[in-house]
């Protein structure tokens, strides 16, 4: 019986310096419910949840075998992972790149005990133009950005632009343009504000999700989502997704699991739940815009419907257990 410790940033109050929406810390509580049930179905996990100051749970949920601790509130984060990592085998961390959050928190626990992707890989992925530049190095398509050196080829090459967050999530304060001297501008102006921010071409096309288990180099293709992102005055909203929107027999399919294994090969640090964000180029294929180094919005929806335990895959990989515990099906 391996003792976890499963952590939601957002819904355990981890910004608690700052307003995050309901809707927000509602996301981060269905992910973090969705994997608590599969390791409790696993059978081989004790089970420790973090909850926030305003949810009312029981110390111990018989119904689920669930201990539950109150999120952190007089220390930070970090600090409280670092301590309640020594009581417990693993750690389980769901929270956003943004402001280096995620790797703040992986180097507050020892390696051998963090599931999920490694710092290297998380230092990579929590940059949006990190993560182009290594994926390019190994022949992946990916939106091509403003550079010092030519800021003008980007505007020769593409019809619209995008000036967001380079560790963003979420697409929030994400400004869409058509104007690519107005999108440089306002580049331009929030950088001097010393935000860190990225100016690329908008990729048109079909707005999809790969959701991928990793390990050491390899993806397996769990599923294909469609994103539905919405423009609205120039802002660019994400509204959601549908889970296993492509089937995976189809031949899209086929390009996509290749693409995984190519993205696996160029950052082998990827472990456990992975998203990609990817567009659908009606001539240039799959570009991909970003990774999600960590469970996503995609995994309640997946869980529901795949005849795998991800989450009891996820931990089997980490501790080096056998297949047995990596593909039990669901608990009846």
């Amino acid at each position: 019986m391996k003792k976890i410790l499963l952590y939601e940033y957002l819904s355990g109050n981890g910004f608690a310096d700052r307003w995050v929406s309901a809707e927000l810390r509602m996301q981060g509580r269905a992910m973090r419910d969705a994997v608590a049930r599969d390791l409790v179905r696993s059978g081989h996990v004790a089970l420790t949840c973090v909850a926030g100051h305003d949810e009312a749970h029981d110390a111990t949920d018989t119904a689920l075998a669930i201990e539950w601790c109150p999120a952190p509130f007089a220390i930070p984060p970090s600090r409280f992972l670092a301590a309640e990592a020594r009581r417990h085998d693993a750690v389980w961390v769901i929270a956003p790149e943004t402001d280096g959050v995620l790797s703040t928190l992986c180097e507050a626990v020892d390696p051998s005990r963090w599931i999920g992707c490694d710092a290297a890989t998380l230092h990579i992925a929590s940059s949006k133009r990190r993560t182009a530049r290594y994926l390019a190095r190994a022949g992946i398509a990916t939106p091509r950005a403003w550079s010092v050196k030519a800021p003008l080829e980007v505007a020769r090459n593409a019809s619209a632009w995008v000036v967001k967050p380079d560790d963003g999530a979420g697409a929030v304060d994400t400004v869409f343009f058509h104007d690519y001297r107005m999108a440089e501008y306002v580049f331009l102006r929030r950088a001097a504000a010393r935000e860190r921010v990225t100016l690329e071409e908008w990729i048109s096309g079909d707005a999809l999700s790969l959701s991928l288990l990793c390990a050491r180099g390899h993806a397996e293709l769990l599923g294909i989502n469609r994103q539905h992102i919405g423009v609205y005055d120039g802002q660019v909203a994400y509204e959601g997704l549908t889970a296993n929107a492509v089937s995976l027999s189809s031949e899209k399919a086929s390009t996509c699991r290749s693409l995984a294994a190519r993205v696996a090969r160029a950052l082998p640090g990827l472990a456990g739940f992975v998203g990609v964000d990817l567009v659908w180029h009606p001539r240039r294929g799959p570009v991909v815009i970003e990774i999600n180094p960590r469970a996503t919005c995609a995994y309640p929806a997946l869980a529901g419907v795949l005849d795998i335990n991800i989450a009891a895959s996820v931990v089997a990989e980490h501790f080096g257990l056998g297949d047995d515990f990596k593909r039990r099906r669901y608990a009846a």
